[in-house]
C-alpha cells in the first residue's frame, strides 16, 4: 500500500467501483436472461443479500431463494458508533420486504444442513430446498472456549458485540452503568477475524465516551497481535486525543488473554490476572456454522475458493462469499462482501448459461472513527485471475499520517455516503 494525499481522487474511484458497481458491467449479460437455474443463497447479509439483488437482475426467469433466520439485519459497520454513545441502533437495522416485493424468495428460517451431492439444503422445519447452485454468505461463528472460560454464557457478562444487535446493546449499556474511575478492558483476538481495523475503532469510540463522560476511566487493549490495521493511524489519534484513557499492550507485552473468569470478571495473561468492570471479549473466530455443514471448510475453519467463480473447491456447485471465504489478502469486511458478491452472481450466471466465468478487479475500503466525527481509511485493489487472490501493487491507499482533522472529517462524511450506499445496494 502506498500512502497518499494526492491520490485521493483515485480512491474515491475505488471505493465507488465497490460500493456502486453494478453487475450488469458483464458485457454479456444479457445472454443470462433466458437462463433457468434454481439458486439458494443461505445468509442475508451485505454479501448474501446483495447477491439475491444482482441475481435477479442478471436471472430474471430463474428460481432466487433468500434464507435468512432474522426479519430484521442489523449492521456491523458503524455500530462501534452505537457503543460509543453517539449513535442509535435503530440505524443499523434493515428489513428484506423490498428484496422480497423484487422477486426473490424470501425464507425467514435457519438452514441446519446441506448435502452437496443431493444438492439439497434442509430449513429447521425440515423443508427442503433444492438448488443447481447455491451461494452461501454465512458470516462468522466463534471459537467457544480457545479462551479458557470464555463460552455463550460468559458473553453475556462479557460482550463481544462481534455480531451488531443484542450483545451491541449488552456492551454499551454496561459501559453506561459503570461508575466512573472504573476500567474497561477489551481482548483481541489474532487473526484471521472480521473486520481486522474494528476493535481499534471501538477502542478510540470506547475512549471517547470515557473521555467525555467518564473521565477518572480508562480503557486497556490486551492484544494477541504486535501490529494491526491502520497501526500508525490509530496511535497517532490516540496519543492526540486519548493519552489519559487508553493503553494498548500487544502480544509482546503480555497482551495475549488465556483464561476469563465471567464472575469476576477477570481476565488472565501469561503474567499476570487483570480484574475489569467492564469487558469486551473479541473470541477468536471461524466461518458460520452452515459452512462446516455443508463440508465447506478445511482445517484453518474458513472456506477456500476458486477466486474467479467463488466456488468451494471442496464441493461442487456451492459458492462461497464474505467474512466466511479465505480471500486474503481481501480483507474480511462488508465492502469485500458486497463486491464479492456482485462478482460471485455474475460468475454463477455465466455458469448456469453454460459459459465459464471471467477474472476481474475487485477492490475494498475500509473507513475506521477515530472520533464520532472523524475517520481514516485504508484501500486495496485485488486480482482474481486463475482462481487465486492477489493484490495489485500501487494501486491501493492509506490516509496520511499527520493529516488534519479536516481531513479526517472528510474521510468521516464518505464513511456515511458508502454506508447509505452500501445499505441501500443490499436492502434496497
Amino acid at each position: 500500500m502506498t500512502e497518499r494525499l494526492s491520490g485521493t481522487n483515485r480512491r474515491l474511484v475505488l471505493a465507488g467501483l465497490g460500493a456502486l458497481a453494478v453487475p450488469f458491467a458483464d458485457p454479456g449479460y444479457r445472454a443470462f436472461a433466458q437462463a433457468r437455474a434454481r439458486i439458494v443463497i443461505v445468509g442475508g447479509g451485505f454479501g448474501g443479500a446483495t447477491a439475491a439483488w444482482s441475481l435477479r437482475r442478471l436471472l430474471p426467469d430463474a428460481d432466487i431463494t433468500l434464507v435468512e433466520p432474522n426479519p430484521i439485519y442489523t449492521a456491523c459497520p458503524f455500530s462501534n458508533l452505537v457503543i460509543g454513545g453517539t449513535r442509535n441502533l435503530d440505524a443499523q437495522a434493515f428489513n428484506y420486504a423490498p428484496l422480497a416485493l423484487s422477486g426473490v424468495r424470501v425464507i425467514h428460517a435457519r438452514a441446519i444442513a446441506i448435502d452437496a451431492a443431493l444438492k439439497q439444503i434442509r430449513l429447521e422445519d425440515g423443508a427442503l430446498l433444492t438448488y443447481d447452485r447455491s451461494i452461501l454468505s454465512p458470516g462468522i461463528d466463534f471459537r467457544w472456549g480457545a479462551i479458557e472460560g470464555y463460552d455463550r454464557a460468559a458473553a453475556l457478562r462479557a460482550p463481544h458485540a462481534w455480531k451488531a444487535g443484542a450483545q451491541t446493546e449488552r456492551l454499551r449499556d454496561q459501559l453506561a452503568a459503570m461508575d466512573d474511575g472504573g476500567l474497561v478492558v477489551m481482548s483481541v483476538p489474532a487473526p484471521p477475524f472480521r473486520c481486522p481495523p474494528g476493535p481499534y475503532e471501538r477502542a478510540s469510540l470506547i475512549a471517547n465516551y470515557l473521555k467525555t463522560r467518564k473521565p477518572r476511566s480508562k480503557l486497556l487493549i490486551l492484544d494477541h497481535q504486535d501490529s494491526f490495521s491502520k497501526m500508525p493511524l490509530f496511535r497517532e489519534a490516540w496519543a492526540e486525543y486519548y493519552p489519559d484513557h487508553l493503553e494498548w499492550r500487544g502480544a509482546s507485552d503480555d497482551g495475549r488473554v488465556s483464561r476469563f473468569d465471567a464472575a469476576s470478571l477477570t481476565l488472565a495473561t501469561d503474567f499476570e490476572e487483570i480484574g475489569a468492570d467492564v469487558a469486551n471479549i473479541i473470541p477468536p473466530q471461524k466461518a458460520g456454522e452452515i459452512a462446516h455443514s455443508a463440508g465447506v471448510v478445511d482445517a484453518t475453519g474458513w472456506c477456500p475458493i476458486n477466486a474467479t467463480s467463488f466456488e468451494s473447491t471442496i464441493q461442487d456447485c456451492i459458492h462461497v462469499i464474505g467474512d466466511a471465504t479465505i480471500a486474503a489478502p481481501m480483507p474480511k469486511s462488508a465492502f469485500s462482501a458486497n463486491l464479492q458478491a456482485k462478482i460471485c452472481a455474475i460468475a454463477v450466471a455465466r455458469l448456469v448459461s453454460g459459459q465459464e466465468p471471467e477474472s476481474t478487479v475487485l477492490a475494498n475500503t475500509c473507513y475506521s472513527f477515530v472520533t464520532p466525527d472523524q475517520a481514516v481509511s485504508i484501500s486495496g485493489v485485488y486480482s482474481n485471475d486463475r482462481g487465486q487472490f492477489s493484490a495489485i501493487d500501487g494501486a491501493g491507499g492509506l490516509t496520511p499520517v499527520g493529516s488534519t482533522s479536516s481531513i479526517r472529517s472528510a474521510e468521516a462524511s464518505q464513511a456515511e455516503t458508502w454506508f447509505a450506499a452500501i445499505t441501500s445496494e443490499a436492502f434496497g
